[in-house]
């Protein structure tokens, strides 16, 4: 029998602006226009480097959804040189590229034909369902419309991009929400075989939020997910968790295949209280499973060509790089 693999990829955390026009019950991410609210090019730069220095393959581009809906944001991209948030996404996804680090974009909702223009510059894109139940934490986030999240997976299946998604548990769902949702997952991934892999993924209460004293998911519920999920879905879409938001030794042996992007120099902008492990660590945390780095596209999907021609080159070259780290 072949060991089991835990994959993971290693990567640069880049939020572009926190400035989002959602308001979602659980975030501390989100932050009103103002000074520093977007990430200079300078920074980006500066990050990219350091990144490619230390191995880096995956560059993750995240900002709040709509940004340009906040009255105040419009200034400061201007000041950067740039008429949209998307421009600048693109701009940067470039010098991701010319960096040598593979860029994997995550902005919320983004029409079919903005993800056809992000394509061009995107190895892999994202989009987390959360959930497909309506909850009081989504009532003033009109981006977290179960259905417009479920037509933006669709549309990210017709241009044949790979594709990550995932559940957030803890936010107001019930077990039987997560079944309706990772069932969702199932019957789209069927459609257009695009989803690589699937995050079940632990709120985590953050302290002057509205869910500030929500109660946390037990290792006994995450786990029953995790199993629920490898029920549900096809052998080929990875369950990935986040190795910095739990104790992932003991999910590890629910059905666990990916420990997802983690960074060896930025933090995780998102949950920013709590650190990636180290590498050594990462291989603890898998155990007997042979750990084994990835590009944030998957194998099968390179073997089709689900890329835009222009990342060819760099996907080969990375690809054979990381093959070297691990032999």
């Amino acid at each position: 029998m072949e060991p089991r693999v835990i994959t993971f990829s290693k990567n640069v955390f880049l939020p572009l602006t926190t400035v989002c026009r959602n308001r979602c019950g659980y975030c501390s991410f989100r932050t009103a226009p103002g000074e520093g609210c977007l990430l200079t090019r300078e920074a980006i730069e500066g990050t990219l480097r350091q990144g490619a220095a230390m191995g880096c393959t995956e560059a993750l581009l995240t900002f709040g959804e709509r940004p340009e809906e906040e009255p105040g944001f419009l200034p400061y991209l201007e000041v950067a040189g740039y008429p949209t948030i998307l421009d600048y996404c693109e701009a940067m996804c470039w010098k991701s590229i010319e960096y040598g680090v593979l860029p994997h974009t995550n902005a919320g909702i983004l029409t079919f034909d903005e993800m056809e223009r992000l394509r061009a510059v995107n190895a892999s894109m994202g989009l987390m369902l959360e959930t497909t139940a309506r909850i009081p934490a989504h009532a003033t986030s009109k981006g977290k419309e179960p259905e417009v999240r479920l037509a933006m997976m669709e549309d990210a299946g017709r241009l044949k991009i790979p594709f990550t998604t995932g559940l957030l548990l803890g936010i107001g769902e019930t077990m039987a929400d997560r079944e309706e949702s990772l069932y969702a997952i199932r019957d789209i991934h069927r459609r257009y075989k695009h989803i690589q892999e699937i995050i079940i993924q632990n709120f985590c209460p953050k302290p002057g939020t509205p869910m500030a004293n929500q109660p946390v998911p037990t290792t006994d519920e995450i786990c029953r997910t995790i199993r629920l999920a490898r029920e549900i879905l096809p052998r080929e879409i990875a369950i990935q968790i986040p190795p910095n938001l739990i104790d992932a030794t003991l999910l590890i042996p629910c059905g666990v295949d990916d420990l997802g992007g983690v960074s060896p120099l930025t933090i995780d902008y998102v949950n920013p209280e709590h650190p990636w492990p180290a590498f050594e660590e990462l291989k603890k945390i898998a155990g007997d499973a042979h750990l084994k780095e990835r590009l944030c596209i998957y194998p099968q999907y390179i073997e089709r060509g689900w890329y835009h021609p222009d990342l060819q080159p760099l996907i080969n070259r990375l690809a054979q790089t990381i093959k070297q780290r691990g032999s």
